[in-house]
């Protein structure tokens, strides 16, 4: 297995008030044709601000920082603590201009680095018997 691998960035997200953005560098512009076909996409972030030594060793947490909720793996949530600070985020495409795609929201703080993006297929997902744990239940 390898030790490293090399990321970077793609573009970075942008929030001001109730609008938000993701910026696209330059030179991915190739790599957005035929985004404007999608409803949805898929964005994968990086959690920069919670990139520490203490945050990548963080092995469990309670979820959505609910302590009334049982101590679980982070791979079993979705917490910002964790060894690879690698956040997905399912998003509503509002507009693209050029190499900017306005959405609806994201779950990422101003300035988050873009590492991907993938179209959303929601037909891949019609998954029969999904089972989830009673705490997640109980945050809607």
């Amino acid at each position: 297995m390898t030790d490293n691998f090399q990321i970077f960035p793609v573009g970075i997200i942008r929030k001001k008030n109730d609008t938000v953005l993701i910026e696209i560098d330059e030179k991915y512009n190739d790599a957005l044709l035929g985004i404007e076909q999608f409803s949805h996409i898929n964005v994968l972030y990086w959690f920069h601000e919670n990139d520490t030594p203490g945050s990548r060793s963080t092995l469990q947490v309670h979820p959505c920082r609910n302590k009334k909720n049982p101590l679980t793996g982070v791979f079993a949530t979705h917490s910002p603590h964790r060894p690879n600070l690698i956040a997905l985020s399912l998003c509503k495409i509002l507009s693209i201009d050029g190499t900017t795609i306005e959405i609806d929201k994201i779950d990422a703080f101003d300035g988050s680095p873009v590492i991907d993006i993938k179209c959303f297929f929601p037909t891949k997902l019609s998954i029969p018997d999904v089972r989830v744990p009673d705490w997640e239940r109980k945050q809607d």
